[in-house]
């Protein structure tokens, strides 16, 4: 495999579902989706069957805090191993060039690998590869548990790059017709379609001058407008935070025993350009499940005269007030709760977001004691079927501008965490190509 250390990235070896096989029924959605809906988990069960699956090779979160999880974990790694030695999954090498759509949008990415030593998630970072936001290190070991001893990974993470003159991807897309195409079908349950190109020699160059090009110091400082001390961002995360993080997490742990020039150093992502016109972000937003104490009487506590709150006629209507008020104010959609539908004006604020504002209030209303647990969610219309449940809340945040991404974690860092989204849940990615990684 090829490795470009100056950029992090090497080009993948990756494993593909042998010609005939179902792709519907194999690609199944990231499983960090639908986490407080196993109605939708129990559809992607009917419709996949006894046919093969990434659904039996990645482990649902929807189901992790049930029993069985050990027993789920080793049959995910069995499988891994009968899908290989039976030729289910048969090898690839080299970049792949993918299409989404999705409610009319086409989303495009590259999938390749980053190199685990240009990343870190700690706060204040100043690596190639970047956190976006916070990541919860409670969250990484069962990740951790079922990675460990995995013979493949399968990934859902999103990568981004902040290319303004779309000098990577896009030039892929244009020449798509002259590459092998590797698959096109439709994904289950009303989630798009999906299509992959084998990248040619002359255009995985190119690709790679690219990103070198956007690495330059002197090109970062002047799109940025900062010092030339600030150290290149070339890749931020958009999706799967989480699983990149465990996947440095486990190469932290492994490499002293197996030396530098091992797959687990490396993680396979699909790469895509912030400013690509099918890449939507959305906000993410919350739910409590259990309240056990009065939160609305929390939260005038907690804020005092900086909370102003609206009621509103509809869900609609609330809706309609967060996403149309000027963004310097801070505005949250509250369903539930004691009240029925309102919006909570908060100003003082703690955090330059509304969601870093708020997740410091559930922060803390959650060590207190004051619900069972909290749900990260995607959509208004999930937010407010879970948040009007008895005993529930949901708040509903605005969204954040995506081309202020880069510029605001290079000089503040690390955002809220669970601030953004790229796109709602449906349009999250697929699990498709597998990588050996012991």
């Amino acid at each position: 495999m090829k490795i470009i250390h100056e950029i992090g990235i090497q080009i993948p070896q990756v494993y593909l579902p042998k010609p005939g096989t179902d792709l519907t029924k194999w690609a199944v959605i990231a499983c960090d989706q639908f986490t407080s809906e196993p109605e939708y988990w129990k559809e992607v069960e009917a419709i996949v069957g006894d046919a093969p699956s990434t659904l039996n090779l990645t482990f649902p979160e929807v189901y992790l805090e049930q029993p069985g999880g050990d027993e789920r974990i080793k049959s995910i790694q069995e499988t891994m191993q009968k899908y290989m030695d039976e030729g289910i999954l048969q090898p690839h090498e080299g970049l792949i060039y993918v299409e989404r759509t999705v409610d009319g949008k086409r989303r495009k990415g590259v999938i390749l690998c980053l190199d685990l030593e240009a990343y870190d998630y700690t706060k204040g970072s100043s690596s190639l590869i970047r956190a976006t936001e916070g990541t919860i290190v409670d969250r990484l070991p069962p990740r951790i548990k079922i990675r460990e001893g995995a013979l493949l990974e399968l990934p859902h993470i999103l990568v981004l790059i902040d290319d303004p003159n779309r000098t990577v991807i896009e030039p892929l897309g244009a020449a798509k017709s002259k590459f092998q195409k590797l698959y096109d079908f439709d994904l289950m349950l009303d989630s798009g379609h999906l299509e992959g190109y084998a990248v040619g020699q002359e255009l995985e160059d190119q690709v790679i001058k690219a990103l070198r090009d956007l690495a330059k110091p002197e090109t970062f400082e002047a799109k940025y407008e900062i010092g030339n001390d600030e150290p290149v961002l070339l890749f931020a995360m958009g999706d799967g935070n989480h699983s990149l993080a465990t996947a440095k997490a486990i190469w932290e742990k492994m490499k002293p025993q197996v030396g530098m020039d091992h797959p687990a150093r490396y993680a396979l992502v699909e790469i895509e350009n912030v400013h690509d016109e099918g890449l939507a972000f959305e906000p993410i937003h919350r739910v409590l499940f259990g309240l056990k104490k009065d939160l609305f009487a929390e939260l005038e506590k907690t804020f005092g005269e900086d909370l102003t709150y609206r009621p509103a006629a509809t869900a609609q209507d609330m809706v309609n007030i967060v996403d149309s008020e000027a963004s310097d104010k801070q505005v949250i959609g509250l369903v539930g709760g004691g009240k029925e539908f309102g919006v909570m004006e908060i100003t003082n604020a703690s955090s330059n977001l509304p969601v870093g504002t708020l997740q410091t209030f559930l922060d803390d209303f959650l060590q207190q004691g004051g619900a069972e647990k909290i749900d990260y969610v995607h959509g208004g219309d999930v937010t407010v079927k879970l948040g009007s449940q008895p005993d529930n809340a949901g708040f509903y945040l605005p969204g954040m501008s995506k081309s202020e991404l880069f510029k605001t974690v290079i000089l503040d860092g690390a955002l809220p965490r669970k601030t953004f989204s790229m796109g709602e849940a449906r349009e999250k990615r697929f699990y498709m190509e597998a990588r050996k990684i012991s």
